[in-house]
């Protein structure tokens, strides 16, 4: 990693979940949380808590430094909702196939 920019990964235990168009599409009480330099917090989500039954892959690719190549899924009114990193860089592994919404409401409990 480049001086000054950190990434740090935890377990969360927060219920969290993400809705687009009133319907739910993940929920979650074990996301990972990643903390990177200049970003907001994101919460990344094991496949088995996501609905990728109602998701389609997307052709879209982008490259993180970081990170490493992250793959999309989408909605037919939502491209490139969802994105995840198949071949995660080795210093962020944990996050290998959770899936990351750019929206995710923390539930009061």
């Amino acid at each position: 990693m480049t001086t000054g920019h950190r990434i740090t990964i935890e377990q969360g235990s927060e219920h969290v979940r993400v809705v687009h168009g009133g319907q739910v599409l993940a929920e979650s009480r074990r996301p990972l949380l990643l903390h990177e330099t200049g970003l907001p917090v994101r919460y990344y989500l094991p496949p088995e808590d996501v609905r990728t039954d109602l998701l389609t892959a997307s052709q879209t690719h982008t490259y993180c430094p970081f990170k490493g190549t992250a793959s999309y899924w989408s909605l037919p009114e939502a491209p490139d909702l969802v994105w995840y990193y198949p071949e995660p860089k080795a210093e962020v592994a944990e996050i290998k196939d959770h899936l990351c919404f750019y929206e995710v409401e923390k539930i009061a409990e």
